[in-house]
């Protein structure tokens, strides 16, 4: 059995970027927990129902998946660049050592969406074998709206290595990205339906199946 973490950025990013391979992980029996690093309140300037919506919708998806725990780091969100690399990698490494996953799967490190970069940063600090020895596999994940949006350049290219078949999880992921309904929106948007469903496609037809959802592997220690 294994025990799994995905380090959402924000609410969804977690759908998005491995939605149907925390379902096949979950069917294996594998644990999956849930670290959220960003959150919307009334002191940031969002509306109280926009808020509570957030919550209801956590609380919903937290079903869907049957996570094992959820984590939450309570940072406000399109803000984390103001904070010290250390501030972050402490409350990460708190987290990493409580739950002792020995799958991580992270953000790309130049997703176009600055809270991403930072915490990817920080979060891959938490991944030395010698500090962390039960982390063994750590992969990068593709996030629709952030990923694709990285500058075209050799070092900033998401170039996935690991492909996982979702066929049997790709309704059930995006019957929970609509969970988020306003996270997703009609095509062209990027994280519309039909591109969840067409990424996966794509993703699927490099493989050798009908949908796959693909990641770049950072480190695996067997």
């Amino acid at each position: 059995m294994k025990k799994v973490l995905v380090f959402a950025i924000h609410p969804d990013d977690e759908t998005l970027g491995c939605g149907g391979t925390l379902l096949k992980h979950k069917e294996a029996g594998d644990e999956i927990h849930w670290l959220i690093g960003t959150e919307v309140s009334v002191e940031d300037g969002f509306k109280e129902n926009v808020v509570s919506k957030r919550e209801e919708e956590i609380e919903k998806v937290n079903e869907l998946y049957n996570f094992d725990s959820i984590n939450r780091l309570g940072l406000p969100t399109m803000k984390i660049d103001k904070y010290d690399t250390s501030y972050l990698v402490n409350k990460i490494s708190k987290i990493f050592n409580q739950i002792k996953p020995d799958t991580v799967y992270l953000p790309f490190k130049s997703d176009v969406h600055s809270d991403h970069r930072c915490f990817f940063n920080a979060a891959f600090s938490c991944t030395k074998s010698f500090r962390y020895p039960f982390i063994k596999r750590v992969y990068m994940m593709e996030t629709l709206s952030e990923t694709e949006f990285a500058p075209s350049t050799k070092e900033d290219s998401f170039s996935p290595n690991v492909f996982i078949d979702i066929s049997n999880f790709i309704d059930k992921k995006i019957h929970i990205m609509k969970v988020f309904e306003s996270e997703i929106g009609d095509h062209p948007f990027p994280r519309s339906e039909r591109n969840i469903k067409a990424l996966a496609t794509y993703r699927g037809a490099s493989s050798n199946c009908n949908y796959a959802e693909s990641f770049m592997l950072l480190k695996e220690i067997r």
